[in-house]
Parts: structure tokens; C-alpha cells; sequence
């Protein structure tokens, strides 16, 4: 008898369950970084050393039957160090380009703040367009392909602030946090004996481009769209914000809500969807004003409050 055929839910779980393996108590974390995946945007871990967020970029990339590349970021890095540099060879009396880390299906930035600002902007053309700019030329990046940076605080030594455009790149924002009790027994029980690539590779990358497709055909009612718009748009407006959500944003939510609408095993987008989704999508995106950073506001809690404000639509299948 034939086996039935795995559902996107049923490979997405699957997913998860196999990062959990080393990735202990943070559930909620590995699967918001698989919606980041399936909706072919970018992840951004952040919190303080030590909290597992290079463990969960690299258990991410060893599930997945797919190359990868890390980056060590670092204040004397530079841009082509990231994208590629073309040289002449001698030999065949020609310039060729000789492809930077970048080229990967999935590429790891650690600590990509203790890099400067010139150097992170090197990012900024393939995260949007999928390709990279040398010296005139343009070359495209494998598909899919998504950045997952992690960076520590800001306030911690040698570390600079992301530029904004940089920040409205990423469709994700998660902080790991320090895991709890029974979580942490675990890591000391296993003596931390395990690497990532240990762990065994759960889907293809045509299992994972058919997701995206399957992901896309998700049906978002009018009113659902409305919504996000409604959303996206009161924080720009929001007390304490200085720069609200772009449109990059709205879109950003959009899809990330029809990937969450899938692992549920739906063909249609719910508010709740929406509502789950709008902290780790819109937060980093909204720049706050000097008086909100003196009073220590999180870009969460705005989010929070506007979630509470706007009324969802009754019915959005």
C-alpha cells in the first residue's frame, strides 16, 4: 500500500520537531523562523551571547538539504568579502568574478552588528533582489535563498545599530531568551555533545520550493488584506513613533500569515493569523522617538497596543 503524501503541515512539523532536537524549549522561535523561510523573506535573532541563536540559524540550514554559508562579521570585514570580487586571470588574458559567501540557499551573519555600516549595507541589494552588483555586473543568488543574522544587543561593546533600511529587509525579528528550567537540564544532560550538522536533512530544496508555491495560493479575503493595511498603517500614526511600517511590511505580514495559514493545515489567511504574526513582523520596523527610547518603549508593546485598537474583520475566509 502506498504511503500517503506529506502535507505542507505535516513537513513543516517535521521540520520543527528536527531543530527542537538541539535547539531545546523554543518552539515558538524555530517555527517562526520556518515562516520566514516558506515566505522567502529573512530571519534576525537577537539577544544576549549564549541563547542559542547561531545554534538555531545552523539547525535551520542542516534541515534542509541545502548549501550554506557563514559569515563572521566583524569590524575589518568588508563588503567584498560578502558579495565576491572580480579579478583578472592571467592564464585566459580575462576578468572573471569569483562568487563571495553570499551564493548560498541560506547564509548565516553572525553578529552582523560588530560589522560597520558600510559593510552591512552590502546586504542590502541581495535580500531585496535576490542578486548582487559587481563592478557593473549582475548576479543572481540560488533559489530559495534567505539571511538569517544574529546580532547581540545594542547596547553591548563594538556593536553598531542597522541601519533602517536594512531592518525593513528583514520579514522577522525574534529574540531567543534564556531557556527555562527544564530546557537548560536538558542542555547540561546532553553536554552539549551535539553539532548541527548532526542532525539528519528533513526536506529537499524542491520539497521546500513547492511549499513556497503552495504557501503563495493561500486565499486572503479582501477584508483580510484591508486589515493588515489598517494595521500597518496606525503605525505610522501611533504615539511614540517617529517612522512607522513601510509597505515592505505590509507585505511582509501578508505572506507570513498565509505560511502560518498552511502548517494549520488551511487554505485561507484568519485574523488570528494576523494578530500571532504582527509583533515579530512590524516591531523592529517602526523607528520611535527619542522621548519613547528615554521611556525604554519596546516596538512590541506599540504593536501590541494597535493590534487592540483595530477591529478584525468577522469573517476573512
Amino acid at each position: 500500500m502506498t504511503a500517503p503524501a506529506l502535507t505542507f503541515s505535516d513537513v513543516f512539523h517535521a521540520m520543527a520537531d528536527n531543530v527542537e532536537q538541539l535547539v531545546k524549549g523554543k518552539r515558538e522561535a524555530i517555527e517562526l523562523a520556518l515562516i520566514c523561510l516558506l515566505s522567502e523573506g529573512h530571519l534576525l535573532i537577537e539577544d544576549v551571547p549564549g541563547t542559542g541563536k547561531t545554534t538555531l540559524a545552523r539547525c535551520l540550514a542542516a534541515t534542509l538539504q541545502a548549501s550554506w554559508h557563514r559569515i563572521q562579521f566583524t569590524p575589518d570585514l568588508l563588503p567584498s568579502d560578502i558579495t565576491g570580487v572580480t579579478f583578472y586571470r592571467q592564464s585566459a588574458e580575462s576578468f572573471e568574478f569569483r562568487p563571495g559567501p553570499v551564493f548560498a540557499n541560506i547564509v548565516l551573519g553572525d553578529e552582523i552588528n560588530r560589522a560597520s555600516p558600510k559593510t552591512q549595507s552590502a546586504l542590502l541589494e541581495v535580500m531585496q533582489e535576490r542578486r548582487v552588483t559587481v563592478d557593473g555586473n549582475a548576479h543572481e543568488v540560488p533559489r530559495p535563498f534567505m539571511v538569517i543574522a544574529t546580532q547581540n544587543p545594542i547596547g553591548m561593546g563594538g556593536t553598531y545599530p542597522l541601519p533602517e533600511a536594512q531592518l525593513d529587509r528583514f520579514t522577522v525579528r525574534l529574540a531567543m531568551g534564556y531557556p527555562d528550567h527544564q530546557a537548560e537540564a536538558q542542555i547540561l544532560a546532553s553536554g552539549a555533545s551535539d553539532v548541527p550538522e548532526s542532525l539528519p536533512s528533513v526536506a529537499e530544496l524542491d520539497t521546500v520550493a513547492a511549499m513556497i508555491t503552495q504557501a503563495q495560493q493561500v486565499y486572503t479575503a479582501p477584508a483580510l488584506r484591508d486589515y493588515i493595511i489598517q494595521l500597518v498603517a496606525a503605525t505610522r500614526t501611533a504615539p511614540g513613533v517617529r517612522l512607522g511600517a513601510s509597505p515592505r511590511g505590509s507585505l511582509a505580514l501578508l505572506r507570513a500569515a498565509r505560511v502560518r495559514a498552511a502548517s494549520f493545515s488551511r487554505r485561507y489567511a484568519t485574523p488570528d493569523d494576523v494578530k500571532a504574526l504582527a509583533g515579530p513582523v512590524l516591531a523592529h520596523r517602526l523607528v520611535l522617538t527619542p522621548e519613547a527610547e528615554l521611556s525604554e518603549v519596546q516596538g512590541s508593546e506599540i504593536i501590541g497596543d494597535v493590534v487592540r485598537a483595530i477591529a478584525a474583520p468577522r469573517s476573512a475566509e
